[in-house]
């Protein structure tokens, strides 16, 4: 028993687990708070400890119960890291992912350079991609739009057809076998079905979202954050919705690296003259010898490493933004 006037040392008395450090996950973050759920499935808000600790959405954490909060103790070994970019910097928004699921609409029409944006910063992650058109009953709207999808899914990338709105259901059971079991990153534009999908795949996602922004006290977090959602009971196949779509900037990534990410100019970089050519401008250059008129019809069937001209355009565009100078 302490003596008289002395007081017992902190957690003595005190259940041992609530002071012990636990497991979890994070599953969604607002500025220095983030929110993290245990393997029982409670979550709790918890602050990282430093001012230079960085947590992203899908970490797998180590936390340490204070109160009626935490505090993040040390984040475990990522499996990968997904960057992006806004006006001022490069920064990380979401790990430990299966796969990047891209949706597109037959209308409005979509960016083909901010869809290759998507794929390259997946592709440095060494993240699977996976291509999804909705609107599926746009008549002659989907037709074109899924010809302009020729040269991807030639390459190799996994493209689906999707249509959210008066189907039976065929297609988005189609595109739940591709993501069960798995942890599914979904981007996409403003008018592609984006947040119909999340809620489709998750009945309550409405309402875990606003639990989400009461515990983060941000009525904002629904346009500004990444949130992980579990699609079933068992926790085992989940999506992650993520914002800004249009802030792929790939400044993390080497002007020279740059065709190595893009599947169709990187079957070609063995045909090269030159080791370290740019593929903009050598003679003898094996990836300029590849790419097809605008014309290219259902990925260029008669070359097998055939390039679009719409893709080598983007790989030019990109390659002279990477090259720039940083503003910041």
């Amino acid at each position: 028993m302490p003596a008289e006037g002395r007081h017992p040392k902190p957690g003595l008395g005190q259940d041992p687990a609530a002071q012990a450090p636990q497991e979890g996950r994070v599953v969604a973050a607002f500025g220095r708070h983030c929110l993290v759920e245990s393997a029982d499935g409670s979550r709790r808000i918890c602050h990282p400890r430093g001012k230079k600790s960085t947590v992203v959405v899908g970490d797998l954490v180590q936390w340490l119960p204070s109160a009626d909060e935490g505090s993040i103790e040390q984040v475990h070994e990522r499996r990968n890291l997904l960057y992006r970019q806004d006006e001022l910097r490069t920064k990380s928004f979401a790990s430990n992912i299966d796969q990047v699921l891209v949706l597109l609409a037959a209308d409005p029409v979509f960016s083909e350079s901010q869809l290759s944006r998507a794929l390259i910063a997946a592709e440095a992650a060494a993240i699977e991609a996976l291509i999804v058109l909705n609107k599926r009953d746009l008549h002659p709207a989907f037709e074109l739009a899924w010809q302009r999808l020729a040269p991807y899914r030639h390459m190799g990338t996994r493209v689906l057809a999707l249509q959210l709105r008066n189907d039976g259901g065929e297609t988005l059971a189609a595109l739940r076998a591709e993501l069960d079991g798995r942890h599914t990153l979904v981007l996409g534009p403003s008018g592609a079905g984006k947040s119909t999908l999340v809620n489709r795949l998750v009945p309550d996602a409405g309402a875990q979202t606003g639990e989400i922004s009461r515990a983060l006290n941000s009525g904002r977090h629904t346009t500004t954050s990444t949130t992980w959602y579990w699609t079933d009971a068992a926790r085992q196949t989940a999506l992650i919705d993520s914002p800004g779509f249009q802030e792929f900037g790939l400044h993390h990534i080497e002007p020279s690296d740059l065709a190595s990410l893009m599947p169709d100019l990187r079957a070609a970089l063995g045909e090269c003259r030159f080791y370290n050519c740019t593929h903009l401008h050598e003679p003898g250059c094996g990836v300029r010898a590849h790419v097809m008129g605008d014309g290219m019809a259902a990925g260029g069937q008669d070359d097998p490493k055939a390039i679009s001209a719409s893709r080598y355009r983007i790989y030019q565009d990109l390659f002279a933004e990477l090259s720039a100078p940083a503003r910041y």
